[in-house]
């Protein structure tokens, strides 16, 4: 799959897949954990994800639950990637696991894992 692409075009899905996942694992650690907690992967997660949330705060509702925000930052990124680099790469759908970053991952798991489910 990721030979198929343009590597500008993986590397920055594998950017904007990466600040996704780490928005939602922000909003999952947070519904176990405080915002100012000492857990050293809520304050990566905080410290991390902090910039994008104030970059997009024009832009969110102010209705918007405190704690969903990263959530609701993360879809713009899900968006992106769904839409955006697919219209970039001339593409007009790429299908189920389009996603380079996703695709790695899920084609690591079926090698490692895929003898288990035959």
């Amino acid at each position: 799959m990721t030979t198929e692409l343009p590597m500008w075009a993986v590397a920055l899905d594998y950017i904007l897949g990466m600040i996704m996942w780490t928005l939602i694992g922000r909003f999952g650690m947070r519904i176990f954990l405080p915002e100012d907690s000492k857990f050293f992967f809520m304050r990566f997660f905080v410290r991390i994800t902090d910039p994008l949330l104030r970059l997009f705060r024009p832009i969110t509702p102010k209705f918007l639950v405190p704690m969903l925000v990263p959530l609701y930052v993360a879809w713009f990124f899900f968006m992106i990637r769904f839409y955006l680099m697919p219209w970039l790469l001339g593409y007009s759908v790429m299908g189920m696991l389009s996603f380079p970053l996703e695709s790695e991952i899920a084609q690591g798991l079926y090698a490692t894992f895929g003898g288990w489910f035959r």
